[in-house]
């Protein structure tokens, strides 16, 4: 294995950029242990991070707190290998060369932390199912 190749880059774009693309991005740094490079960003960012995706991924012993919702630019979306939009629609830059997936979520705005743990829980398996298609080699343990 090659240690002198650049990691992955993924960005996770949403709307708002206050809950599920900052679930996501919790979530692929927590169990990409670093391997890969994440950002998240919004078309029009909220104010701050919703309170229950916050509590939701608490529950998983995820801290979010001290995230905050950032504008999408097209720099970001140029430095990243892999972008995943979750509802932002033709507000998204759109570069040629870039892998590009939407996934088709439930916005958690406005929801309890009981409408909120689903959405957590589908960010989960398709964030667990993207580390496995970005870092291959190192999920070849059972055989």
């Amino acid at each position: 294995m090659s240690t002198e190749t650049t990691k992955p880059s993924v960005l996770f774009v949403c709307v708002h950029n206050a809950g599920r693309s900052q679930m996501a991005a919790a979530y692929l740094t927590h169990l990409s242990q670093g391997r890969i490079e994440v950002r998240s960003a919004g078309s029009a960012p909220a104010d701050s991070v919703n309170p229950a995706a916050v509590e939701a991924m608490a529950e998983e012993g995820i801290d979010m707190s001290a995230e905050t919702p950032k504008i999408l630019t097209d720099e970001a979306v140029q430095d990243s290998d892999v972008v995943i939009t979750m509802g932002c629609g033709d507000a998204c830059p759109f570069f040629p060369g870039k892998r590009y997936e939407d996934w088709k979520l439930d916005d958690p705005a406005g929801q309890g932390i009981e409408a909120v743990r689903p959405i957590r829980d589908d960010i989960k398996g398709r964030i667990q199912q993207l580390i496995a298609e970005l870092l291959p080699a190192e999920h070849t343990t059972t055989k």
